[in-house]
C-alpha cells in the first residue's frame, strides 16, 4: 500500500508475472488474482484502457471461493470493483462506473468491518469526481461511518484516510477553517507511517479546500508537492485533474496566461491517457476562459468534439456544465 520510487511500475510487472504463472500452471485462482492486480496497477499508473481490459477478464474468472486464498486485508472483489469503477470513470463511461461502484458497496456491506470501511472510503474517488462539492453531505456520512469502524476496530490506516475524507467534506460544505487543520493532521499521520499511495490525491483535495478558503497560493504549494510525488511514484490516475486544478487556482489569482497553460497541459495528459472525463473537465475550464476573453468560436471548437464523444453520464455536474457552456457559445 506504500509505493517507493518506481514501485507502482514494479507492482505492474509483478502482477503480470503472477498472471503468467497462473497461465503456465493453468491455475484459475492465480490467473484471476494476477488480472486483478494488473488492473489495479494500471489504474494508478493512468493506463485506463489496459486496466479496463484486465478487470473485464478478471470478473469473467471470479469465483467467491477464491477469497479464502487472498492474502491482503481488503476484499479482492470489492477492491477490484472499486478500481474498475475508477478506470471506467476516467475513460468517460460514467454510468458504468457508478454501477461498479454501487456493486462494490453492496458487496462490502455483506462482509467484514474492514472491508466495509475500505469500500466506503474507496467510493470517495468516484463521489469526488462525479459531483464534486455537491457530494459533500453524502460523502460525509460515508466518512463518519468508516471512521466509526476504523476507530472501534483499530485500523489506523483507514482512520487517516477517513479523517482526510471528512476534512474535504467540511471544506466543501463551507467550513474550511475546520477542514484544513484536520486534513493537514491526517496527512502528517499518514506520511509518518511511511505510506505514499493516495498522497497526490489527498494533496489535491487539500489544495481544493485552500482554494475554497481564498488561499490559492497555499493550494499551489500543495499541488507542487503532489506533482513531485507523482514523478517519483508514478501515481498518475488524477494527473490531468491536478493540472486543471492548478489552472483554476491560478485563474483565481488573475494569472490568466499561466492558467491557460495549465488547462492545456491537463488536456494533453488526459488525451495521452484516453481519460475522456478529465479531458472534458479541462476543456470546459479552458473554453470558459476563452469565452471570457472574447473568443467564443475558439471555445466552441474546443469543447464540441469532447462533449460530443459522451453517450452517458449526462446527469453529472461536469456534463451539465459543459452543455450549458455550449449553449451560451452557440
Amino acid at each position: 500500500m506504500s509505493p517507493r520510487p518506481g514501485e507502482l511500475d514494479q507492482a505492474a510487472y509483478h502482477a503480470e508475472e503472477l498472471g503468467q504463472l497462473g497461465e503456465a500452471q493453468n491455475d484459475a485462482v492465480w490467473k484471476c488474482f494476477g488480472l486483478e492486480r494488473s488492473g489495479t496497477a494500471c489504474v494508478w499508473l493512468g493506463k485506463f484502457i489496459d486496466a479496463r481490459s484486465y478487470f473485464e477478464k478478471y470478473l469473467s474468472l471470479w469465483d467467491p471461493r477464491y477469497r479464502a486464498l487472498w492474502p491482503a486485508p481488503e476484499d479482492v472483489y470489492v477492491a477490484g470493483l472499486g478500481d474498475f469503477s475508477r478506470a471506467l470513470l476516467c475513460l468517460g463511461y460514467v454510468d458504468q462506473a457508478r454501477l461498479r461502484r454501487n456493486e462494490a458497496l453492496v458487496e462490502a456491506r455483506r462482509l467484514l468491518p474492514y472491508t466495509l470501511a475500505f469500500g466506503l472510503l474507496h467510493a470517495w474517488f468516484g463521489d469526488w469526481a462525479f459531483e464534486g462539492v455537491k457530494s459533500a453531505e453524502t460523502t460525509l456520512r460515508s466518512a463518519e461511518e468508516a471512521l466509526a469502524i476504523a476507530d472501534e476496530q483499530g485500523f489506523p490506516y483507514l482512520l487517516a484516510w477517513g479523517t482526510m475524507m471528512r476534512g474535504w467534506c467540511l471544506g466543501a460544505m463551507g467550513r474550511p477553517a475546520e477542514a484544513i487543520p484536520l486534513m493537514i493532521r491526517a496527512l502528517a499521520n499518514y506520511r509518518a507511517s511511511g505510506a505514499s499511495l493516495f498522497i497526490p490525491f489527498w494533496l489535491m483535495t487539500l489544495a481544493e479546500v485552500y482554494g475554497m478558503a481564498a488561499q490559492a497560493d497555499e493550494g499551489l504549494k500543495r499541488l507542487a508537492d503532489a506533482a513531485n510525488i507523482v514523478e517519483v511514484t508514478q501515481e498518475r490516475w488524477a494527473e490531468a485533474e491536478m493540472h486543471r486544478l492548478r489552472g483554476t487556482l491560478l485563474l483565481s489569482m488573475q494569472e490568466r496566461a499561466a492558467a491557460e497553460d495549465s488547462f492545456r497541459r491537463a488536456i494533453i495528459v488526459a488525451q495521452q491517457q484516453s481519460a475522456k472525463y478529465w479531458e472534458l473537465r479541462a476543456a470546459t475550464s479552458l473554453a470558459r476562459l476563452w469565452r471570457d476573453q472574447g473568443k467564443p468560436q475558439q471555445a466552441r471548437e474546443l469543447l464540441v468534439p469532447v462533449y460530443g464523444w459522451f453517450t452517458e453520464g449526462f446527469d453529472t455536474l461536469d456534463l451539465k456544465e459543459a452543455k450549458a457552456l455550449l449553449e451560451q457559445l452557440s
